[in-house]
């Protein structure tokens, strides 16, 4: 056996099997854990480098998030994907919609994650104007997007992360590719992959493979699926023995491509704190009907949809439903892009 089988076949040894993913923002978490592999001096060369990333969402949180921290309560992270940098878009300002839209909840106490995806098209009404809710991080930035799924689904979002989706490419191959077995078959932009195939895709073929949309039966949830699914690959492979070698080189890529409230400390209190989160994940969709208004699609959310979610989110985070009832989720979803936060129990 060569050199090269060997490694293979230690790669593929410590592959982890935790089924985690919380988009490309919280595989930052997972790299710092591959740090503990290099020491202080790499640490300090990796707090340095996600300096660039930090960016306050310009809104006041609904609860104190370092309390939360603190105690190891269960937290809330808004996981956004945004069109910039992919398929020739401008990347310089993340100011395109977000396609990708996510809730993740984890609860240390039952070392459990629970990712919830929101229909990009989902209706709701931003400064008086019918809008899809992917337009509120355009209209009002991350602020903005964080105050529309909280009036959607009356949960407090404690951080964000959010991803320019073009710097997926330069993630992938800085992990020499990312490995994984697709669920159907089809060819689309640099994709070409064939159902239960085990397949290594390079960057271009993996945002390819994350984006196809109109031949997938189940249209943007299944592009969804997928997203999930290079997302999750990403971040067993990070865990990996070959993976620690390209650290430093996805580092410099998510300082690039990501923006997040979440500071570089922030990010070790995760690691220390919540790292056994992984061992129990779950995963659900706010299910939407389709609906045609002015020629633009939608998606509709029923109330007692929107009641479902948000109660499940609630006990995820550990708060209150009590006084929650489905008719306090009957009237439609009116934001803006102005502060008005008020605290959340």
């Amino acid at each position: 056996m060569n050199n090269r089988d060997q490694f293979e076949m230690r790669r593929k040894q410590h592959r982890s099997h935790k089924k985690w993913w919380l988009i490309i923002g919280f595989v930052g978490l997972i790299i710092i854990g591959g740090l503990s592999f290099w020491g202080i001096n790499m640490l300090n060369n990796a707090r340095n480098a996600m300096k660039t990333t930090y960016q306050s969402a310009g809104h006041v949180k609904l609860r104190n998030v370092n309390t939360v921290l603190k105690h190891n309560r269960p937290f809330s992270i808004l996981l956004l994907g945004t069109d910039t940098g992919a398929l020739g878009r401008s990347s310089e300002n993340f100011t395109s919609r977000t396609d990708t839209m996510i809730v993740a909840t984890v609860n240390p106490k039952n070392q459990q994650l629970s990712l919830t995806s929101i229909p990009r098209d989902t209706l709701v009404s931003i400064d008086g104007k019918s809008e899809k809710i992917n337009a509120a991080y355009t209209l009002g930035s991350a602020g903005g997007a964080i105050k529309a799924v909280q009036k959607l689904l009356n949960v407090p979002i404690d951080f964000y992360a959010l991803v320019n989706m073009g710097g997926l490419k330069q993630m992938v191959n800085a992990m020499d590719g990312v490995t994984l077995t697709p669920k159907m078959t089809f060819k689309y932009g640099h994709a070409n992959v064939q159902k239960g195939v085990e397949t290594t895709l390079d960057g271009a073929e993996a945002l390819d493979y994350a984006r196809m949309r109109y031949d997938d039966p189940l249209g943007d949830y299944g592009r969804q699926k997928r997203q999930r699914q290079v997302i999750m690959a990403m971040a067993n492979q990070m865990s990996s023995l070959g993976s620690i070698f390209n650290v430093q080189k996805i580092i410099n890529q998510l300082s690039n491509n990501m923006r997040t409230d979440l500071t570089f400390d922030d990010m070790i209190t995760l690691y220390t704190k919540y790292k056994n989160t992984s061992h129990h994940m779950k995963t659900d969709t706010l299910k939407g009907t389709d609906a045609t208004i002015d020629g633009l699609s939608y998606q509709i959310i029923r109330t007692n949809e929107r009641y479902r979610i948000s109660k499940q989110i609630r006990q995820q985070l550990q708060l209150s439903t009590s006084s929650l009832s489905i008719d306090q989720y009957s009237a439609s979803v009116s934001t803006s892009t102005t502060d008005s936060s008020t605290g959340t129990n």
